[in-house]
């Protein structure tokens, strides 16, 4: 205790020189920091926190442990700008629009922050158009598409991307055209491909179908000849995929993913120093998490002591949280669930202090429709747990966006093997689902490459869902049993669900760049 006081007093006079006041507890808590760093350190940090804490516009000079909790945590990342964060969890509706410049052949940020879920009507068109747009520039730039001429084995070949008013223009027939357009049904069962500038029938009695799934509201590239105000395909392809390097030189240095850095944190040494030394951090992810079932809160628990001595960056939990059936008592469930979550973390001081857990909303939890982006669970639901872990208890969107250092993680609690085969024009003949799946997604530049009457979003914030330029790693919680695949560069992940499949989740390791999968231990096999 005397170390404790001569410390605190330490602190007060160092803080009353820069002209602040501390309350006791903040007092207390910066000594109690300072006495776990060596003696000659102590002096530089109180600097540190000092100075930056006078370039933060405090209201009056009386400082609360919350002021130095936050000061303490920012100082901590040594070498870091200021807008320069280790980790953030950014919901659906921070996510930035960009639009593409046609003229500069760059993207732009809107400067709008409008949150607005029911906008003009406009907004059902346009961002239809600006995915249209995101994959029409991406395309021109593949090579199979640019002015260099292919040389195959014995002739010379070009494919030139054709728009659809260049056909409707045509009174002849037009041989080898490739045409980019949304698959649509104008009228039931009758095909048309659509692009900002017309629309075309389609014959597909002779298509070859090549890999991917192929659904109504998707964008694809459609091969054929056109004839009679018809185009008849002969080959349906998804549109090419590009690296996040690649893309890159295109979005300049803006921050295309979301936070408060105005800047993209990709090139960040700083970030990069901290993602490299931190070799044992990981992200946990678990769906299904539900917390009415005896069962999943007795491995939860074993999860948390085996986590205890080597805390996670973050816990990802994921709906839906109840097993029941929607009824009267199901907000109470699920609040008394989640309190009981809080009180078995508490019991693991380290995982309480150290580590995130972030809360991902499934279809069934309230309150919100069946529609995307869908918003955080109530603050009604989540007050007490809140106030149990603090800042770390993290209710977010469905979807959300993690960033951690240099790295981008795409997080969505959705059952897309269902509803892409339920919706597909062809079931693939080779391959299997979670490669095609993977394609699809990367190809499409969004999370739910379907028609709005599957599955509704809303317009305003469907940049939510985009996929491009090309995160590190995408979260697919599905039903689907699990698994991990590789695509240009960015991995997409299904952690299963975490009850259905004896209790596995997905490890994911920033360091590494590595997936791994694990199970939590079966008492009875180990007897």
């Amino acid at each position: 205790m005397g170390d404790l006081q001569k410390m605190r007093s330490e602190v007060t006079s160092a803080f009353k020189i820069s002209g602040f006041i501390l309350r006791k507890d903040a007092g207390t808590f910066l000594a109690e920091q300072l006495l776990l760093l060596p003696r000659e350190e102590r002096t530089k940090v109180m600097e540190k926190l000092t100075l930056h804490l006078l370039h933060q516009c405090i209201s009056q000079p009386i400082l609360e442990k919350e002021h130095l909790e936050v000061a303490y945590k920012e100082c901590s990342t040594s070498g870091l700008e200021e807008n320069e964060t280790v980790l953030n969890v950014i919901d659906a509706y921070s996510v930035p629009r960009l639009c593409y410049d046609h003229e500069l052949k760059k993207f732009i940020k809107e400067t709008s922050n409008e949150k607005c879920l029911f906008p003009d009507p406009k907004w059902k068109s346009r961002f239809i158009i600006e995915r249209y747009t995101i994959i029409w520039q991406r395309t021109l730039r593949n090579k199979l598409f640019t002015t260099d001429i292919i040389q195959s084995a014995d002739t010379e070949k070009c494919f030139q991307l054709r728009k659809i008013e260049f056909l409707l223009s045509s009174s002849s027939r037009i041989d080898d055209v490739v045409v980019l357009g949304l698959l649509m049904q104008v009228v039931e069962r009758k095909y048309h491909l659509e692009d900002p500038t017309g629309t075309v029938a389609l014959d597909m009695t002779n298509v070859r179908y090549h890999s991917g799934l192929f659904t109504e509201g998707s964008y694809v590239l459609a091969e054929g000849y056109y004839d009679d105000k018809t185009l008849y395909v002969t080959g349906l392809v998804q549109p090419p995929v590009e690296t996040r390097e690649t893309s890159s030189p295109y979005f300049g240095n803006i921050n295309t993913f979301g936070g408060k850095s105005r800047t993209s944190l990709k090139n960040s040494k700083g970030l990069l120093k901290i993602e490299n030394e931190n070799r044992d951090g990981v992200f946990v992810f678990l769906s299904d998490v539900w917390l009415d079932s005896p069962k999943v809160m007795d491995n939860l628990k074993k999860l948390f002591a085996g986590f205890d001595d080597y805390p996670p960056i973050a816990i990802v939990f994921i709906g839906e949280f109840l097993s029941c059936p929607y009824s009267f008592k199901f907000h109470m469930h699920l609040k008394n669930g989640l309190n009981s979550l809080a009180d078995m973390i508490c019991q693991f001081k380290k995982l309480r202090e150290k580590c995130k857990f972030i809360f991902v909303p499934g279809k069934t939890d309230p309150a919100a429709a069946n529609v995307l982006p869908r918003p955080s669970l109530p603050n009604y639901l989540t007050d007490t747990i809140q106030n149990k872990l603090g800042e770390n208890a993290i209710f977010t969107t469905n979807p959300c966006r993690v960033q951690y250092c240099t790295q981008e993680i795409v997080v969505l609690r959705q059952d897309l093997v269902m509803k892409l085969c339920r919706n597909t024009l062809h079931f693939p003949d080779s391959g299997d689902i979670p490669d095609h799946l993977a394609k699809t997604l990367l190809s499409q530049c969004t999370l739910t490459p379907l028609s709005i009457g599957v599955q509704p979003v809303y317009w305003r914030h469907a940049s939510s869902l985009n996929l491009y330029p090309l995160p590190d790693l995408v979260v697919i919680a599905d039903h689907f049993q699990p698994f991990t695949r590789s695509h240009k560069d960015c991995q997409v992940i299904n952690p299963g669900s975490f009850p259905r499949t004896e209790f596995t989740f997905k490890v994911y390791v920033p360091a590494t760049r590595t997936v791994e999968e694990s199970q939590i231990p079966n008492d009875d096999d180990d007897a």
